[in-house]
This record gives structure tokens, sequence and C-alpha cells, in this order.
């Protein structure tokens, strides 16, 4: 399990990027490059970072599923992810 606080940054990140959003979009088609960079950083969608949903770590992260691979093996294990058999040759 990831420690609770970066996943807390994490998401107060992802409010922020989405609260910004159309301000930086406008703000980047009129070329006002330094009204963007008066924006708040974390309010950069370059900034996020993909997170596992069930343990919040950060490396190992497939997307296809949202999961990190500890947790994308243990499901996988266990049945739970539908279409996925273990290989064997």
């Amino acid at each position: 399990m990831a420690k609770l606080s970066s996943v807390a940054r994490q998401k107060r990140r992802e409010k922020l990027v989405a609260k910004y959003a159309a301000i930086r979009k406008e703000l980047i088609e009129k070329g006002d490059m330094d009204a963007v960079r008066l924006l708040p950083r974390d309010s950069n969608p370059t900034r996020l970072h993909n997170r596992c949903f069930q343990t919040g770590r950060s490396r190992g992260y497939f997307r296809k599923f949202g999961l990190g691979r500890m947790a994308f093996r243990k499901l996988a294990h266990e049945g739970k992810i539908p279409g996925l058999t273990k290989a064997s040759w």
C-alpha cells in the first residue's frame, strides 16, 4: 500500500487539473504564456501520475486494467479479471 499522503496529493492534483483545464486551454490558445505560468503548478496535467486504484502504487501500473502489478497478479490468480488466463507452454 502506498503512503496515504501520496495518494491524497495525487487526488488533490487531479481536482486542480480539472478546475483549471478550461482556463489553461483558453490561455494557451491566446498564446499568453505569462498568465499560464501564474497558474498553480499542480494544475498542470503533466504532474499527474497513474496509480493503482486498489493499492495506490505508482510503479508497475497496467493502464488497460488500472491496477498495479501485484494487485493485477492477485486478481488474475483468483480469476476475477474476465478473459484473462494463466499462460502455460
